[in-house]
Formats: structure tokens, sequence, C-alpha cells
């Protein structure tokens, strides 16, 4: 498996989402992971991407996202920074996913489904950066093959 952590940077541009998916399929191949498991990831960083272009700016100012992939020993860390307006998902409540569909409240699902693909999800502000730190497992079998797929 790598050693070195990849970064890439993104504009706040929704048109980003192909580059950040090619990243991702990329550096996942490299590692040697599932297609289950990069989609897992793709799927949790889109999410957060989308969410931070649709509601982490003030302005309509380009700004920089940077992704910053990182394997260590049996978990890959993935850092998630951006200049926009202080936000923590992991104070997020749990949705009610009892209710009714004319019940429920829009919003909060995106969150819940990254908490449930992440092993981990941490975050803290620095500086003026919103740095978001997420973590999953990806132990690998003799086969190669992730242990949960």
């Amino acid at each position: 498996m790598p050693k070195k952590k990849y970064s890439f940077k993104l504009k706040s541009n929704l048109s980003e989402l192909d580059k950040l998916c090619e990243h991702l399929d990329d550096f996942g191949q490299r590692l040697g992971l599932s297609k289950k498991s990069i989609f897992e990831i793709n799927l949790a960083l889109d999410e957060l991407f989308t969410n931070i272009i649709s509601y982490g700016f003030a302005d309509d100012d380009e700004h920089v996202i940077e992704v910053t992939l990182t394997p260590q020993n049996k978990t890959l860390c993935m850092c998630i920074e951006d200049d926009g307006i202080p936000f923590n998902p992991v104070e997020v409540k749990k949705p009610d996913l009892e209710c009714t569909v004319e019940d429920c409240k829009i919003g909060g699902l995106g969150i819940h489904l990254i908490r449930n693909l992440m092993d981990e999800v941490c975050y803290e502000r620095c500086g003026e950066k919103n740095v978001l730190t997420l973590k999953k497992n990806i132990a690998q079998t003799e086969s190669g093959k992730n242990k949960t797929d």
C-alpha cells in the first residue's frame, strides 16, 4: 500500500465534482481498494463537497477546497479544508428516520449518510478554516480484497 499522502485542490464550483471523482478513483485503485470502498469514499466526499459549495460561503468569490488522503496502517484518513463559514457537521443532530414523508424535515440526511459510511468523523476550526477529518477502515486481506466487501 502506498504510504504517501495525496493532496489536491478543487475550486468552489460544482463542475469540479468530476475532478474529485477522478482523483478518488485513481488513488483508490493505486491503494488496491475494492470498488465498494472507492464508491463509499466517493459518495461521502461528493456529499461534503456539494454541501461546502452550496452552503459554505457567504460570497460568490472563487474559493479553494483542499483534499488530502493519507493511508495510515489499515485506515484511510481524508482531510477536507475550506475557508468557508464555520460549520461543525459532527454537532448536527441525527435525523428522525421514523417520520412519515410529510413530516420529515429537509436536510441532514447527507451528514447522516457520511457518518454511516465512515468509521470516524472529526471537525475543528483552525484559524479561518474548517478542517473535517474522515477515517475509513481499509484493512486488506492477503488476497487484496477489503475485509468488509
